[in-house]
């Protein structure tokens, strides 16, 4: 970016084998950097080390003199039905973590000069049609105070350290994420909307994610800040120009009281809630996407190659 300091950097990553966690390996890797993964296994290569985030047992040593350290620790929200036991594993899979690496932190002479600490666009709540940007409130539901409480885990890390809580949107992926089970479907003429398909989902592509992280390490920006591209979309404009792409039709809308019977509060919280957010202090900072517009999105989401 225009004006920005680079540097080599060694940066310790929880949560680095998910989706968004190898493709930002690979793309700061390829960027010359050193990315450390912390593992809940014995270390299998020379660029992994152990810790115990359900234990709270994290040496600090792993952490003295990081230049940064990245958090995308956390349960999958769509991978099981909503019990009360998983509701609790979303929580602890969350919080425990960010508390973790919060503490091993405090107890190092030279922390780390930036903790980016992974939030989601579920902050806000099912908010309509209003627009939301970094100043807007949290809203209701257990994702947004699963967010709410996510965020002010990172936020005792020790004075000194930046913090950053990105409220990360719907990913777009070639594989997996939020189009793995559409995508499929998508192909073969099955899919289509979910509920009326006029909720907002604020979405970003995979490469667009690495990237506006990589830019967040060396940013000032502070605090929250919205991840998702520049052009809002409802489920029918992106259900619609993901089909196009694919010259298949979307007609085989779900409505959402079939969702609800089949996946309960989830699917008002993670399909049928709308987030009209807005990426202003991204932008403002000068951060630039490689897919700011849905068709750009769509024709990469959809690209065989």
């Amino acid at each position: 970016m225009p004006g920005m300091v680079r540097w080599i950097m060694r940066i310790i990553m929880a949560g680095a084998s998910g989706l968004i966690g190898t493709d930002m390996s690979a793309h700061l890797r390829s960027g010359g950097h050193e990315v450390i993964r912390l593992v809940r296994r014995a270390p299998a290569a020379a660029g992994e080390l152990q810790w115990d985030p359900a234990a709270g047992q994290l040496d600090p040593a792993h952490l003295e003199g990081a230049d940064a350290v990245i958090n995308l620790a956390g349960a999958g929200i769509g991978d099981r039905p909503w019990t009360r036991g998983r509701i609790d594993e979303l929580f602890r899979s969350r919080l425990d973590p960010t508390h973790t690496l919060a503490a091993a932190m405090a107890k190092t002479e030279q922390p780390p000069k930036v903790f980016i600490s992974q939030s989601g666009s579920n902050y806000y709540g099912d908010r309509g049609a209003a627009v939301l940007r970094e100043h807007a409130s949290n809203g209701s539901g257990v994702m947004a105070r699963i967010c709410r409480e996510w965020e002010a885990a990172a936020h005792t890390a020790p004075a000194g350290v930046r913090v950053v809580t990105p409220r990360t949107g719907v990913v777009l992926s070639r594989s997996g994420g939020a189009l793995g089970r559409l995508l499929p479907l998508l192909r073969l003429g099955l899919g289509g909307p979910l509920g009326n398909g006029r909720q907002c989902w604020p979405w970003i592509t995979l490469p667009d994610v690495s990237s506006a992280f990589s830019f967040l390490l060396t940013s000032p920006l502070s605090g929250p800040v919205n991840l998702c591209a520049p052009e809002t979309a409802d489920v029918n404009a992106l259900v619609a120009r993901l089909a196009a792409a694919l010259h298949r039709p979307a007609l085989l809308r779900v409505p959402g009281p079939v969702l609800r019977l089949v996946m309960g509060k989830l699917a008002d919280e993670l399909l049928l809630g709308s987030q009209r957010m807005e990426p202003a202090l991204l932008a403002e900072a000068g951060f630039e996407w490689k897919h700011p517009s849905l068709s750009e999105a769509a024709a990469w989401a959809t690209a065989r190659d």
